[in-house]
């Protein structure tokens, strides 16, 4: 039976393959630090909190595109996060990075999006602008469930490469920002809190999870809108993009994999790239995509009425924590649960309570309490007694 030492050992002397921009355990750096290091790396102990914490088990009932869909074969939240997961794991294995720093990376990366994807992101910033609070970014979110809310004393690293984690724009090269300490990184948050910033992940960790998001989703998507009758089994992908990437979505991630590994340089300072060829083939299914599938009128029919369930919950929480209401849910679920980290509560404003407590909820738990909220209570042929 192996002793705690060697493997230990063991553990460094695979580190030591490790290519020279590769992020090493020895550099994680914790806000806290209250627990003692384990046979775990300390990444390794990251992914560990992440998947335990109530955040992450939420994942299972939020929609990827297609909400308000019942098909089993849509992508979830959850099976998203997957997908990153196993292809960023396929790339960093590749270009030698730490794969314990890549997986804590991409299973958190998503844990901020919350009830109909992106349409529910844009009903909630408008409201939480309104309410003066900011506008809604799922990324920061990540960070205020993992950080603040449950805090799960995750190591920098792994918290930069959350919030940096955008896979929704047009990288065709990243080098790593770096990001000294927390009060960098801290001033980081802020900065995309306020202004929108979208700056690099510190490590080529985070940049590989940054390209692996796109990697997931792009070809993904289009494999889901086929599957609803979104658009047709045949109908072309632009010439540009399926010339080089190809038409299914085995075929894109296959080759998106591919180029990454060859144009990425891992040594040194290091980047993680496409060629120009994929690149520009990349840029062509994006606009396809939201052309055809996130802007398409049969997805976004229902648009209004969701704003009027965001309008409806948001206010709703609200008055019940400026009132104190003990028994209603926002209390009941979320502020008196024991897995709050103390001192969250008593530093926020009802509606950022709100605004987090929504932010967690799942689909079905979203429209169960807009259901409370709009239709008459039924009772079960006898009232319970008075208290």
């Amino acid at each position: 039976m192996a002793t705690t030492d060697e493997i230990t050992a063991y553990i460094r002397e695979q580190e030591s393959l490790l290519s020279p921009g590769a992020a090493r355990n020895d550099g994680a750096v914790r806000r806290h630090n209250r627990t003692p290091d384990d046979i775990r790396t300390r990444f390794s102990r990251d992914a560990d909190r992440i998947i335990h914490s109530r955040a992450y088990g939420r994942y299972i009932d939020k929609t990827q595109v297609f909400y308000l869909v019942d098909n089993d074969h849509i992508t979830h939240r959850v099976l998203h996060v997957q997908l990153v997961s196993k292809i960023v794991r396929t790339i960093g294995r590749s270009l030698r990075l730490n794969e314990d720093l890549i997986e804590a990376i991409a299973l958190g990366h998503d844990i901020g999006h919350i009830p109909f994807g992106h349409t529910g992101e844009a009903c909630l910033s408008a409201i939480c602008e309104q309410e003066g609070v900011g506008a809604f970014r799922h990324n920061v979110q990540s960070i205020r469930f993992l950080d603040d809310i449950e805090d799960c004393d995750l190591t920098l690293q792994v918290l930069d490469g959350i919030l940096c984690h955008n896979g929704e724009g047009s990288d065709h090269r990243l080098v790593p920002e770096p990001c000294g300490d927390w009060a960098a990184f801290d001033a980081r948050v802020a900065a995309v809190q306020e202004y929108g910033d979208d700056p690099a992940p510190m490590t080529l960790e985070g940049c590989v999870v940054r390209f692996a998001d796109s990697i997931a989703y792009i070809g993904r998507d289009i494999q889901d809108a086929r599957e609803v009758n979104l658009i047709g089994e045949t109908e072309p992908l632009p010439p540009a993009a399926a010339e080089v990437l190809g038409s299914t979505n085995r075929e894109i991630v296959h080759a998106l994999i591919m180029n990454v590994i060859a144009t990425s340089d891992p040594s040194g300072e290091g980047c993680i790239a496409y060629d120009d060829e994929h690149t520009a083939a990349l840029d062509a299914l994006k606009e396809f995509n939201y052309r055809r599938i996130y802007e398409n009128r049969q997805l976004t029919t229902e648009t209004m009425k969701i704003r009027r369930m965001y309008e409806t919950v948001f206010t709703a929480c609200a008055e019940d924590v400026r009132a104190g209401r003990r028994a209603a849910p926002v209390y009941r679920d979320f502020i008196d649960t024991p897995w709050i980290r103390p001192g969250y509560v008593e530093a926020a404003a009802p509606e950022e309570l709100a605004r987090d407590f929504i932010a967690g909820m799942t689909d079905r738990y979203f429209e169960t309490r807009f259901r409370e909220l709009m239709l008459p209570r039924r009772i079960s042929e006898r009232f319970p007694p008075e208290k």
